[in-house]
C-alpha cells in the first residue's frame, strides 16, 4: 500500500458515504411527507417513527443504491483526478493502469462485503421491526391465499382448501389425499369445514369422512366432529407482501427447501432474492471497473460527460435487472440466471473498457 492507495481509497469511501448519506436526509423527507398523514390518522407515537421505523430504515436504503452510489463515486472522483491531470501523472510515472486500478478495488470489495452482510445478516433483523410498524400504523401486508388452494404439505401428500378465512382459522372444503411410492391414492380425507385451535395446535374437523385404500379393500369413517393434528397451520395458507425481506440467508434457503416440498407456486420470487443477495455486491466491483475506464480519460466537457454515461449505464443495468426478473418469474429463466445476468453482460463491457482505457 503507498500513499496514493490511501489517497484514492480515502476519496473513494468518502465520496460513496458522503453522497448516500445526503440522499438518504432528502428521500427521509420525501418519505416523510407522503406518510404523514398515514402517522396522524394511526396516531404514530414520534419516538416509533423515527427508532423503529427511520433508524432501521436507513441500512435497507445505504443496501438498495449502494452499487449505484458506487459508482457515481467513482465517476465522480475519478473524472476530477482526470481533469486535474492526475490521472496522466500517475500513469506517466510509470504506474500502470491496471496497478492504478488496486485501490480502487480494494474500497468495492469493501463496500461489496458491506453490501453481503448488510442484505443477508442485518437488514433482514432490522425489517422485524419496520414491517411490524408498517403493519400497525401504515398498510397491511397479511393477505390471506383467497379461494382454490393447492399444497404438497409432504412427500405424496396432498391439500386442497377451497376458501380460507384468516380471522375465524376456517378452512372451507378442506380435503387431504396420500398417494404412495406408484401413485394409487393410500388415504382420503374430505371435510366440510376444519377450524385450527391455535392453542393446541389441532384442526377441528366438522362433517368428515376417511377412506382408508388398501388394493380392493377400503374403509370408510364418517363422523361428525373429530380433533387432529396435521402438518399445515394457517401461516401455510397465509400470503405475507415480500416476507423474505424478514429471513436472513440462510433462512431464505430453507424457506425455499420447505415451500418446494409443499409445492408452493410462489418460490421463484424467493429463489431470486436468495440469488440477487450475492449478485448485487459482485456489481459494485463490476460497476467499480467500468467507472474507473470510462471516467479516466480526460475529456472536453469533463465531469458532466462522465456523470451522463455513468447514469446511463447503471439505469441500464437496472432495466436488465427487471427484464431478467420478470422473465424468470412469469417465463423460463432459471432464478440465477435472472440474478446474475445482468452481471455477466457488464464484465463484457468493463473488459471492453478496461482495453480501451488510457494506458
Amino acid at each position: 500500500m503507498k500513499k496514493i492507495d490511501y489517497y484514492i481509497i480515502k476519496k473513494f469511501l468518502g465520496t460513496f458515504f458522503y453522497a448516500i448519506a445526503l440522499l438518504t436526509v432528502i428521500i427521509i423527507i420525501f418519505d416523510v411527507s407522503e406518510k404523514i398523514e398515514n402517522f396522524i390518522e394511526n396516531e404514530a407515537p414520534l419516538y416509533e417513527i423515527i427508532f423503529s421505523y427511520y433508524l432501521n430504515f436507513i441500512p435497507y436504503f445505504i443496501n438498495l443504491f449502494s452499487y449505484l452510489f458506487v459508482f457515481i463515486s467513482v465517476i465522480f472522483f475519478t473524472s476530477k483526478l482526470a481533469s486535474n491531470t492526475e490521472i496522466i501523472a500517475i500513469l506517466s510515472a510509470g504506474i500502470s493502469f491496471r496497478r492504478l486500478l488496486q485501490p480502487y478495488l480494494i474500497s468495492a470489495a469493501i463496500l461489496g462485503a458491506l453490501s453481503f452482510a448488510l442484505a443477508n445478516f442485518v437488514i433482514p433483523h432490522t425489517n422485524i421491526e419496520t414491517r411490524a410498524f408498517k403493519q400497525k400504523y401504515i398498510q397491511n401486508l397479511r393477505n390471506d391465499m383467497g379461494h382454490n388452494i393447492h399444497l404438497q404439505m409432504s412427500k405424496g401428500v396432498f391439500a386442497y382448501i377451497e376458501r380460507f378465512d384468516r380471522k375465524s382459522n376456517t378452512a372451507q372444503k378442506f380435503s387431504l389425499e396420500q398417494i404412495d411410492s406408484t401413485g394409487k391414492l393410500k388415504y382420503k380425507l374430505n371435510t366440510e369445514k376444519a377450524i385450527y385451535d391455535s392453542v393446541s395446535n389441532k384442526w377441528q374437523l366438522k362433517n368428515y369422512y376417511e377412506r382408508y385404500i388398501n388394493g380392493l379393500n377400503e374403509e370408510l369413517i364418517i363422523g361428525k366432529e373429530k380433533d387432529t393434528t396435521l402438518k399445515i397451520s394457517p401461516k401455510d395458507l397465509i400470503l405475507i407482501k415480500e416476507d423474505y425481506e424478514e429471513m436472513d440467508f440462510m433462512e431464505i434457503r430453507n424457506f425455499i427447501d420447505k415451500q418446494k416440498l409443499k409445492g408452493a407456486p410462489n418460490v421463484i420470487t424467493y429463489e431470486i432474492e436468495m440469488h440477487k443477495r450475492i449478485a448485487f455486491p459482485f456489481a459494485s466491483i463490476i460497476l467499480t471497473i467500468i467507472g474507473v475506464s470510462l471516467s479516466s480519460r480526460k475529456v472536453r466537457g469533463g465531469i458532466g460527460v462522465h456523470l451522463g454515461a455513468g447514469i446511463a449505464l447503471t439505469f441500464l443495468y437496472i432495466l436488465f435487472m427487471q427484464f431478467t426478473t420478470v422473465f424468470a418469474i412469469s417465463g423460463n429463466l432459471s432464478p440465477l440466471a435472472a440474478a446474475w445476468l445482468p452481471n455477466i453482460i457488464y464484465i463484457f463491457i468493463a473488459l471492453y473498457l478496461l482495453k480501451k482505457a488510457p494506458k
